[in-house]
């Protein structure tokens, strides 16, 4: 199996990206107990007081699509969906690097 990788974009209601990120990054004992997990990284755009990026790096897309079954993933998607205004997601396929 090869390891899946994606970068996601949310942008979050006018004001509301605070209290987004604040919600999901109390799921950190979620995201750091999930197998096959390797990353997942919330970063605040320099450049767009909205939006927030996240990384993310799994041991294969069997695993990403497993966690997102999970009833805590679950719960805080629910949660966080009427923060959110808008998402995207780019799927990509690491090749090497450092921590590859």
């Amino acid at each position: 199996m090869s390891k899946y990788a994606m970068f996601g974009k949310l942008t979050a209601h006018e004001g509301k990206r605070d209290e987004l990120a604040n919600k999901m990054l109390a799921s950190n004992e979620t995201l750091n107990s999930m197998e096959g997990c390797i990353y997942y990284i919330l970063h605040e755009a320099e450049d767009d007081p909205d939006v927030l990026w996240i990384t993310e790096l799994w041991v294969s897309k069997e695993a990403h699509a497993a966690s997102l079954k999970n009833e805590k993933v679950r719960a805080l998607i629910g949660s966080c969906q009427h923060l959110i205004a808008g998402g995207d997601a780019v799927k990509v396929r690491p090749i090497g690097g450092k921590g590859f």
